[in-house]
């Protein structure tokens, strides 16, 4: 499996590198002056990057800002865009870091060739030797995960006695299915759908990453069947039905820090355990527990993150993060 990027994609990479030169600019970072883990290094800032949905940006706030309570100068670059977009951003070091998830980002950065597996472990490991060719080095991973879930309304599994995916066989001709546009080059959404469990939907719409559009187009009966995300706290909200992967295509998804080594020898060790001691405190109970303050009850990702880090000692006095 290559990259094939989409003209828009194209137009929107040309976007991001425009905003990291205009930031490099004229945007603030944040730091502590003096603090011990950024001592004597070069000020060079460090970009942390997310992907454009909710999760990703809390997740670069709570990695820039605890890095900034530990004197490193960050910025963070929010909704850059998907994989195809951020990861090439981060491999040509026009970001620095990105809070990644370690199936989907290993089968990115090997073009394939690296399978991914439910093993943590050997997913992870996977991951660190397919970047280290690029120039990227792995934190430790979160016991975190957060996969590609296939969801179905309560009336739709009640009606055709939807399980597992492996049900939607029976009647995958009738339904629509929907997720972001690019899941049709993803190798964990149509393209696996079709080769692990034989599934061609009646048609495909392309809505967004998880969010707001996919769910309502679920439940108005657009579509019925939506790609959405294991932590969505609006899955239990809205009393959706996720579908059992009984045939394993979901790999582990852990949440890990993926860094430039460049930025890594800037600042030395203590960069890294940085990034680990947040990584360290996020369990999957509690990264959906966040994505429900900041999708339910509409807090701001970084007001969430900096609430949760600071609750954890892993946050001074002085905010973190930009």
């Amino acid at each position: 499996m290559g990259w094939r990027p989409k003209l828009h994609w194209l137009v929107r990479a040309a976007g991001i590198a425009l905003a990291v030169a205009c930031a490099a600019c004229t945007a603030a970072t944040s730091q502590v002056p003096g603090a011990g883990g950024a001592a004597g290094a070069d000020r060079a800032v460090i970009t942390v990057g997310s992907f454009d949905f909710p999760e990703s940006v809390l997740l670069a706030y709570l990695y820039a800002d605890a890095l900034a309570a530990h004197g490193y100068p960050v910025r963070v670059m929010p909704d850059l865009g998907p994989r195809e977009l951020v990861d090439p951003a981060l491999m040509t070091g026009l970001i620095q870091l990105v809070p990644e998830y370690s199936g989907s980002a290993l089968q990115f950065v090997s073009l394939g060739r690296a399978r991914a597996t439910a093993s943590v472990a050997s997913t992870a490991a996977a991951l660190t030797r397919s970047m280290a060719s690029r120039g990227v080095i792995t934190g430790h991973p979160a016991a975190a995960q957060d996969a590609n879930a296939m969801v179905v309304t309560a009336a739709t599994a009640a009606r055709y006695q939807l399980h597992t995916t492996s049900d939607l066989a029976r009647v995958v001709p009738r339904l629509v299915f929907g997720g972001p546009p690019e899941c049709p080059e993803r190798p964990y959404c149509l393209p696996g759908l079709r080769q692990a469990y034989g599934l061609r939907f009646r048609a495909f719409i392309a809505l967004d990453a998880g969010g707001p559009l996919t769910r309502q187009a679920l439940e108005s009966g657009d579509i019925g069947v939506a790609l959405l995300f294991t932590t969505d706290p609006e899955i239990r909200a809205r009393r959706l039905v996720v579908l059992t992967d009984d045939r394993g295509l979901q790999p582990a998804e852990n949440i890990v820090p993926v860094l430039r080594r460049a930025t890594a020898a800037r600042y030395g060790p203590g960069l890294l355990a940085a990034l680990d001691a947040v990584s360290a405190r996020l369990s999957t109970a509690v990264l959906a527990s966040l994505d429900a303050l900041v999708e339910l009850r509409g807090r701001a990702p970084r007001a969430v993150a900096d609430g949760w880090l600071r609750a954890r000692h892993l946050l001074g006095p002085v905010k973190g993060g930009s």
